[in-house]
C-alpha cells in the first residue's frame, strides 16, 4: 500500500502530485487494468468453433454481397 505524508507548509496540490507520481512509478494502475478487463480462458474447441461460424458468415456474406442481395 502506497503512503504519501504531508510535508510542512505542502500545498494540497503538490501532494496529490507526489501521490500520482508515486502510483505511477510503483506500477499499481497497470495492475489494476490488467485485472479488470482479463478475460475468462475459452477452451481450444470453443475457440476453434467461434472460429469457423466466423469464417462461414464472411463467405456467405460475400457471396450474399456478389449476388447483390445486400
Amino acid at each position: 500500500m502506497l503512503e504519501v505524508r504531508r510535508k510542512e507548509g505542502e500545498t494540497p496540490a503538490s501532494l496529490m502530485f507526489r501521490f500520482g507520481k508515486r502510483v505511477k512509478q510503483s506500477g499499481v494502475l497497470t495492475e489494476v487494468r490488467k485485472r479488470r478487463f482479463r478475460r475468462r480462458a475459452v477452451n481450444r474447441r470453443k475457440r476453434r468453433l467461434s472460429a469457423q461460424y466466423r469464417s462461414a458468415k464472411r463467405v456467405e456474406t460475400a457471396r450474399q454481397k456478389k449476388l447483390g442481395l445486400l
